[in-house]
């Protein structure tokens, strides 16, 4: 595996690259596991490493969208707004269950309690709702970027924040008509988004949203949508 340079990266970041992602082929079958660093370095994600992530997104109870802006402290897309909570479930046993993606389900709590503070206690795996999988990749600069298979992950519930600031700079619940003027200053430079939100926004998110209420007949979990 490549050596790379972290002396001028954030400390604490720099320990997380210590963690273990798992490793799927396309289909998503388990295959191994290797350290976050590895898995988002461009040099091995251009060789095909791929690894299982999941986004997370929390609505409050008047069905606004709970936005995180990423720290500048990010190794991979600092200072981008977006979703409320993306991560990878670890390769350890309770996060390696695939029934019903509880093990990745089981992750977004953890995440949730780790980048937003919100108590485990206030978000459960039950109360996590997985539609489906969508496959991307993008490079986030020269050495470092993504390629997953991203579950994706609802949760409707009002809940208490206590962001870590090394996470999250900034954080908001917005409307559609506030997500949207977000997107067109995207669009214009004039603020930054992870392309996997983009993504999402540009597809699935906006009809999943007008259902909060009726999410079943949106889920799939055959289907992996390669973006």
């Amino acid at each position: 595996m490549p050596e790379v340079n972290t002396e001028h990266l954030d400390e604490q970041q720099v320990q997380l690259l210590a963690e273990m992602c798992i490793l799927i082929d396309e289909k998503d079958n388990k295959i191994g596991a290797d350290t976050k660093k590895n898995c988002h370095l461009n040099e091995n994600i251009d060789k095909g490493l791929l690894h299982r992530a999941f986004s997370v997104f929390l609505f409050n109870t008047e069905n606004k969208l709970l936005l995180q802006q990423r720290s500048s402290a990010k190794i991979t897309f600092p200072d981008c707004f977006t979703n409320t909570c993306c991560s990878h479930p670890l390769s350890h046993p309770l996060e390696l269950e695939e029934n019903n993606a509880i093990g990745v389900r089981r992750a977004a709590q953890r995440r949730l309690k780790a980048e937003l503070g919100i108590p485990m206690e206030q978000v459960t795996p039950e109360e996590i709702q997985y539609l489906t999988r969508i496959h991307y990749k993008a490079k986030s600069d020269g050495i470092w970027g993504e390629h997953e298979i991203d579950y994706i992950l609802f949760v409707q519930k009002d809940v208490t924040l206590n962001p870590d600031p090394n996470e999250i700079q900034s954080h908001c619940y917005v409307t559609q008509k506030e997500l949207k003027q977000l997107l067109d200053k995207a669009s214009r430079n004039e603020v930054k988004i992870t392309p996997w939100f983009k993504l999402i926004a540009e597809t699935f998110l906006f009809k999943w949203w007008d259902n909060l209420h009726n999410l079943n007949k949106f889920i799939d979990h055959e289907k992996i949508h390669r973006m």
